[in-house]
């Protein structure tokens, strides 16, 4: 985990009015989602792992232990059984709902965090920068 954790900001987005399309999110919501730049901040206390995104739209905070099943309420209002492995050094997220699902995997490269976003056969993929103090 020591690798993704940190504050990331969102610096480059491709492909993500199409995901969010394919989720069923509404026009205006898409609109705003796709110019938003959130900041997503992911950290550990204990066996828990807190993963954060802060944006002027709207604020999350999701708290999870590794390879365990838990309940997520998604930003967009999708309720969600949702469970976070780490798959070599890929951070894997499987959210299932309605009988549907989506993978949303983060990995580290050139010192980024790149976010792939994966429903059906739309992606998206996400860049976001370390923030230094």
């Amino acid at each position: 985990m020591e690798p993704f954790l940190g504050t990331w900001r969102l610096v480059d987005t491709q492909n993500f009015d199409n995901y969010m399309r394919e989720l069923g999110v509404d026009f205006a919501t898409r609109q705003v989602g796709n110019v938003t730049k959130p900041t997503t901040i992911i950290r550990l206390d204990g066996d828990n792992v807190i993963l954060q995104t802060k944006s002027t739209y709207r604020n999350t905070e999701v708290i999870f232990q590794l390879d365990k099943p838990f309940n997520e309420h998604t930003i967009d209002n999708r309720n969600c059984k949702t469970v976070v492995s780490l798959e070599g050094e890929k951070l894997v997220q499987l959210q299932k709902w309605d009988g549907k699902q989506t993978i949303l995997t983060r990995e580290i490269k050139d010192e980024k965090l790149i976010l792939t976003l994966t429903l059906n056969d739309v992606v998206s993929v996400h860049t976001y920068e370390r923030e230094t103090i």
